[in-house]
């Protein structure tokens, strides 16, 4: 009579309780079998764990470009843009006055943080990945579209999107000095989005002060869509307003075009009327 040998003896103490350890122990294959159901567990825990799949493709160059709305998404008032408006200098470059934020100086620099990205067109930080820029002007309102499609890995993307939600509260309304020394009072509110995408923030920014010795109004739509670990982004407006109509069908089309992208399928033609 065959004695069991005192690793098994060892394996099934360790395991008292168990049928399948326990009879591991009863034939010679014992020590794969426990490889075996090991490996079948692990085998169904990969898909829930594993980054890779709940990250989602990521834009190339061409897909990002393909990616991008043009007039024929927004409507015949829109050209393609003849470079940056005089008021983006004038006014955007200028320095939260911090003196007074009497209770939280941090708002300060949030807000300051607003006015740099916007004129540094990198409110959502720098891309990661592939990225694509257009641009449109509204001659008639004076006012200019910039629209941007970008990698940025999903985590980064969805902590500028909570920032930006915060900015209605600490930037509602704050002062701003212009580089000639002029005085502006900045408001920030929300503004609500279409649909679309995974998720998505929506501002609105006007700015009400004095150019060139002229009383004047700069109104700013800002937009931001995450779509896996990319987005679409625009501002939009001028000193003429901004049409939020164009904001919204603008955020509707990206998000899709951005969607459809990502998902390897070809987003509607894009010719110019």
């Amino acid at each position: 009579m065959n004695r069991p040998s005192s690793s098994c003896l060892l394996a099934s103490a360790l395991t008292a309780g168990m049928l399948l350890s326990t009879a591991g122990c009863g034939d010679s294959g014992g020590g794969s079998g426990r490889t075996d159901v090991s490996a079948s567990a692990a085998g169904k825990e990969v898909p829930a764990a594993s980054p890779t799949v709940s990250a989602g493709p990521t834009l190339n160059e061409v897909q990002a470009r393909s990616a991008l709305i043009t007039n024929t998404d927004l409507g015949s008032e829109w050209d393609e843009t003849q470079g940056a408006a005089t008021w983006r200098d004038a006014l955007l470059k200028s320095k939260v006055d911090a003196s007074a934020f009497v209770t939280d100086k941090g708002d300060a620099a949030d807000c300051q943080r607003l006015l740099d990205g916007l004129y540094a067109e990198d409110l959502l930080g720098k891309p990661k990945g592939a990225q694509a820029v257009t641009g449109f002007d509204d001659s008639d309102n004076e006012a200019q579209m910039r629209y941007q499609v970008a990698t940025y890995g999903r985590s980064e993307l969805d902590a500028k999107l909570a920032w930006l939600k915060t900015l209605p509260t600490k930037c509602d309304q704050f002062t701003a000095v212009d580089n000639t020394g002029g005085r502006q009072t900045v408001q920030v509110i929300s503004a609500s989005l279409p649909g679309g995408g995974d998720a998505r923030e929506g501002l609105q920014m006007t700015m009400n002060g004095e150019l060139d010795g002229e009383p004047t109004t700069l109104t700013l739509d800002i937009a931001a869509v995450r779509v896996g670990d990319s987005a679409a982004s625009l501002t939009n407006g001028g000193l003429g307003g901004a049409d939020s109509n164009s904001t919204q069908q603008a955020v509707e089309a990206g998000a899709q075009r951005l969607t459809d992208v990502l998902a390897g399928k070809t987003p509607p033609p894009t010719a110019t009327p």
